[in-house]
C-alpha cells in the first residue's frame, strides 16, 4: 500500500509496508540514500508495518514518484522531514536513513529534537567525501557513475551473489535502480553529501537514542569513519555487520532488521561500549513478512 501526501505544493510518494497508514500508531520513516527511492527499503518496512508501527518509506523530492526539484542541501532536507511529518499528521517518529539518507536523519534529530523519537543511520560516515571521479561522471549523468556506486557499494560476497532471498541479483538491481533516477539526481545527492559539514555539532546537539549500523567490509563508508560521530554522540549504540558493504538492506536484509528491531525497541543510554556486537538479537521469525 502507498500513501500521497502533498509537502510544499508538491506530491509526495511513500510505500506503507503493506498496511493501511494509522497516525495514532507509533512511526517510523525510512529515509533512502543517493538517487535511490522508498524500494530499498521493502523488507524493513513491510516487518514494522505488521508489527504495530506506521510506516512511511518516502521518495524524497524529485525521486520515485514524488515530484521534484530535489532539495540541494542536508539540512533542506532535514527541514522537509519535519514538514513530511506535519502533512502525515505525526507528531513524534522514529526515522531510519540510509547512506545520504542518514545525514539528514541525523540533522533533523537535532534540529526537531522533540519530534525524533529515536534515529538510525545506516551506513553512515563523517565526513561523507566523495570521490571526484564518482562526482564528475554523476555531473555527466554518464553510466559510469552507476557503474562506480554498484560497485563500491556492495561487499565481495554480494558480488557474486548469494542473497538470502532466491533470485534476487543485488547489484544487478541496484544499478538499474539508479539508471531510473531522473537526469542530475545522483549528482545532486552526492554534491549534498559532500558539502555537508555540520555532522558532529548535530551529533553533539542529538538528545535522542541513536544507532549506527554499519557493515565492516563497506568501501563507501568505510567503518573508521564513523568513529568521530561515535564519540560525538550522547547516547549511542553500535551494531556491526559482518561481512557486510554499504547496501545493507539487500546485503543482509535479515540482520539489518535484527539490527533495527532492536534499536527501535532499546531503552535510552543503552551504549554498546563500541565493540561492534548488535545490540541484542531479536527473536523472531526469518521471515519479514
Amino acid at each position: 500500500m502507498a500513501l500521497e501526501l502533498s509537502v510544499d505544493g508538491r506530491r509526495v510518494f511513500a510505500a506503507t509496508g503493506g498496511k493501511a497508514f494509522d497516525p495514532a500508531l507509533p512511526a517510523v520513516i525510512f529515509v533512502h540514500g543517493a538517487g535511490m527511492n522508498r524500494t530499498v527499503w521493502a523488507a524493513q518496512a513491510r516487518y514494522f508495518a505488521h508489527h504495530g508501527r506506521c510506516v512511511l518509506a518516502c521518495d524524497l523530492p524529485g525521486h520515485g514518484r514524488s515530484e521534484g526539484p530535489p532539495l540541494t542541501a542536508i539540512a533542506a532536507i532535514a527541514d522537509w522531514l519535519a514538514r513530511l511529518m506535519d502533512a502525515a499528521g505525526l507528531e513524534r517518529a522514529a526515522l531510519v536513513g540510509h547512506s545520504m539518507g542518514a545525514l539528514p536523519v541525523l540533522e533533523a534529530a537535532a534540529r526537531h529534537g522533540r519530534r525524533v523519537e529515536r534515529a538510525v543511520l545506516i551506513a553512515v560516515a563523517l565526513p561523507m567525501a566523495v570521490a571526484g571521479p564518482l562526482l564528475d561522471h554523476a555531473r555527466a549523468d554518464s553510466p559510469a557513475a552507476w557503474d562506480m556506486v554498484t560497485l563500491w557499494g556492495h561487499g565481495r560476497q554480494a558480488q557474486i551473489g548469494g542473497n538470502t532471498a532466491p533470485g534476487i541479483w543485488m547489484t544487478g538491481s541496484a544499478r538499474r535502480l539508479l539508471q531510473r533516477g531522473a537526469k542530475g539526481v545522483l549528482y545532486n545527492d552526492m554534491k549534498a553529501c559532500d558539502d555537508y559539514r555540520n555532522g558532529l555539532d548535530a551529533a553533539a546537539a542529538t538528545a535522542c537514542p541513536v544507532t549506527l549500523v554499519l557493515g565492516d567490509a563497506d568501501a563507501m563508508t568505510p567503518p573508521k569513519g564513523a568513529r568521530a560521530l561515535l564519540q560525538a554522540l550522547p547516547d549511542r549504540r553500535l551494531a556491526m555487520l559482518k561481512g557486510c558493504g554499504h547496501m545493507a538492506m539487500a546485503e543482509k536484509p535479515n540482520e539489518t532488521l535484527d539490527a533495527l528491531i532492536a534499536a527501535l525497541a532499546q531503552p535510552a543510554n543503552d551504549v554498546n561500549g563500541g565493540e561492534g556486537k548488535p545490540p541484542g538479537r531479536a527473536r523472531r521469525p526469518r521471515t519479514t513478512a
